[in-house]
């Protein structure tokens, strides 16, 4: 019976040991790795850079809103992809199938009823934008990928270990082989197999030098004629070590050093583009809104002239008008119905857009808080308050009385009408797009270090020891190799590398300064910009006031003058077309009152965002700034 050598069964052993390695993790699981490691940095990150741990998690929820609209409501849609990734059939060899049913939980607050419209208020659609709007996704993913770029540069100068294992069948149909102890030779068959395992083990340190450690096994096997066998056993060590160029710690870890800033940059990009989309979605959403009021002042003002048109008819059909005023009511009543159309289907347009930037079907049946207008006019009534006029103004003054320019009033002024000087402040203290730029221009600092570094001679210490032998094909008959220090084989080398062609390094040096005069003229320019863009907020929250005062005013005017003209037109003394621009300039003041409403809160929503106060949180809801003194019904 053929018994099997014991270095066999070793190399078997080793060999089933390297090649098992890599199959031991599966995608589920080093998919799992990949986030265990990318939320661990996440989370360490933003401790650091916002003074709170948020890991940006990436996870689907198992049932997005999008997805309930479609079955709840039975929407229309081309295929399986629009419910999302859980109703994919997996595809052909699909490595991962724990990914298709691996979610994250559902938040139960925005579960949509199946036989009413969905109705939402502001901070529904805040948390439900965050969610499911899918730009706002993106931009999460770009932090987790940044987080794992960064993971990638910490495993550089982790231990890093590679596996080999190899076998090899040779056979040579007429090898000349001895036959016995006399000499004699015969031309046969020999058939050999070499199994070779290595293991290895690499390790960089942040100075740049680089250890590398190898132990390897051989076995060699004769299959044919006496079947002797000999094991190889050798292992290597080798180190680099630089003493010029590349040796300082600031010039090896430099792409650690960046990787870790661009996680923080990440983070604090996000951090503001969440502020600058709450902001959009708020101001959308009273956008939808204002023009649900016009619709609504349309179809009033529709009636209105409807009412008047018959009524000025009759008069007309009595003689007591002539019958071109029924003609110019009539057109005014056509105009009116026209652009009660125009805003209904305005309003169902704008909510359209609005459902796509939520990220949810634009066919879906959803309703806004209708509302909301009306609580901001009650937020703002102490702006609605008549302008102030000189003293004796509501007696009627001589015709050649001077006139009296009233600049704008401080008195009614929102709570974040701030000083200018303590608005930059603020902006410059906390904008984190400027703290970005203002990084940028260290890494370019980091960068014209790293770029002189290579202008240096390359220097560098090498040192190599190896023990032990290796078996190849051919070495069957050689007695098994062993591992003796005394016989092991080392040197040492050092290598230099003279500056003296150095064109690729110079022009990458002077580069790398014309990038660091960009950088700084590039933050010079972002904080110009928000001085510029503080200044304008400040500028837009006195307009809109003052709008909002005067157009309410100019409502209360319109109301007074169409009751008034009203009744003389039936006493004949006003003409219809008296009336008619009555009701015209009525509608307008309406409208333009609730455009001046929505603007003023737009405008400190736009003012907290480009301060950088403005918080949001990781579910989309944001808490607004107050000023110190802020009374607590400020809304």
């Amino acid at each position: 019976m053929y018994m099997i050598p014991k270095g066999c069964i070793a190399v078997g052993l080793f060999a089933g040991l390297v090649v098992s390695l890599p199959g031991c993790n599966t995608a589920p699981l080093y998919r799992k790795e990949a986030d265990q490691a990318a939320y661990r940095i996440t989370r360490n990150s933003s401790q650091e850079a916002l003074g709170r741990a948020e890991s940006y998690s990436i996870e689907r929820p198992s049932d997005t809103l999008r997805r309930r609209l479609l079955l709840d409501q039975q929407l229309v849609y081309a295929d399986p992809a629009s419910l999302g990734t859980t109703d994919l059939p997996p595809a052909k060899h699909w490595p991962d199938p724990e990914y298709l049913t691996e979610t994250a939980p559902a938040p139960v607050d925005d579960m949509p009823s199946s036989d009413t419209p969905l109705q939402l208020t502001l901070l529904d659609t805040l948390q439900i934008a965050a969610r499911n709007n899918r730009a706002y996704q993106t931009r999460k993913e770009q932090v987790y990928q940044a987080a794992l770029d960064l993971d990638l540069e910490r495993d550089f100068f982790r231990f890093t270990w590679a596996g080999l294992a190899e076998s090899l069948l040779q056979t040579d149909l007429e090898e000349e082989v001895v036959i016995n102890d006399k000499g004699d030779t015969d031309r046969q068959t020999v058939t050999e197999m070499q199994n070779t395992g290595v293991l290895r083990l690499t390790k960089r340190l942040e100075n740049g030098m680089t250890l590398t450690g190898l132990i390897g096994l051989d076995l060699v096997n004769l299959l044919t004629q006496d079947r002797t066998s000999s094991r190889g056993l050798y292992a290597d060590a080798s180190v680099s070590i630089p003493l010029l160029r590349g040796s300082g710690r600031f010039v090896v870890t430099e792409p650690l050093t960046q990787a870790e800033r661009n996680v923080v940059y990440a983070i604090y990009q996000f951090e503001r583009y969440k502020r600058v989309f709450a902001v959009d979605i708020a101001s959308e959403y009273l956008s939808v809104l204002q023009q649900l009021d016009q619709w609504k002042n349309a179809e009033d003002n529709y009636e209105r002239l409807l009412i008047s048109t018959r009524g000025i008819r009759r008069k007309a059909e009595a003689g007591l008008l002539p019958g071109i005023q029924v003609d110019q009511a009539r057109q005014n009543e056509l105009r009116a119905r026209n652009r009660w159309i125009i805003a209904q289907e305005g309003y169902k347009r704008r909510l359209d857009e609005f459902k796509v930037l939520l990220g949810l079907p634009t066919d879906a049946a959803i309703e806004l808080d209708n509302t909301a207008v009306e609580k901001l006019s009650e937020a703002l009534a102490h702006m609605m308050a008549p302008p102030s006029r000189p003293a004796g103004e509501e007696e009627a003054l001589p015709a050649d009385a001077p006139a009296t320019i009233i600049p704008p009033d401080p008195e009614h002024a929102g709570p974040l009408e701030m000083d200018e000087i303590r608005a930059l402040i603020l902006a410059l203290e906390n904008r984190l797009d400027l703290r970005v730029a203002r990084g940028r221009v260290d890494d370019t600092q980091r960068k014209v270090a790293v770029a002189a570094d290579a202008l240096r001679a390359d220097l560098t210490l090498l040192g190599s020891g190896s023990i032990g032998e290796r078996r190849l094909l051919g070495s069957s008959a050689s007695p098994d190799a062993r591992m003796r220090f005394n016989e092991g084989r080392y040197s040492a080398l050092v290598g230099l590398d003279l500056p003296l062609e150095r064109t690729a390094e110079r022009n990458l040096y002077r580069n790398s300064l014309i990038v660091m005069e960009q950088s700084i003229r590039d933050y010079q320019e972002l904080e110009d910009q928000i001085k510029l863009e503080i200044r304008d907020h400040l500028r837009r929250l006195l307009e809109s006031r003052e709008s909002v005062r005067i157009q309410a005013e100019a409502v209360r005017l319109a109301q007074r003058r169409v009751e008034s003209t009203d009744l003389f037109l039936q006493a004949g003394r006003a003409q219809v077309r008296d009336l008619l621009e009555a009701q015209e300039a009525l509608i307008s003041a309406q409208n333009a009152l609730t455009a001046a409403l929505v603007q003023y809160r737009v405008a400190e929503w736009a003012l907290q965002r480009d301060l950088g106060v403005l918080e949001v949180d990781e579910t989309g809801l944001w808490k607004e700034y107050v000023p110190e003194g802020t009374p607590n019904d400020h809304p």
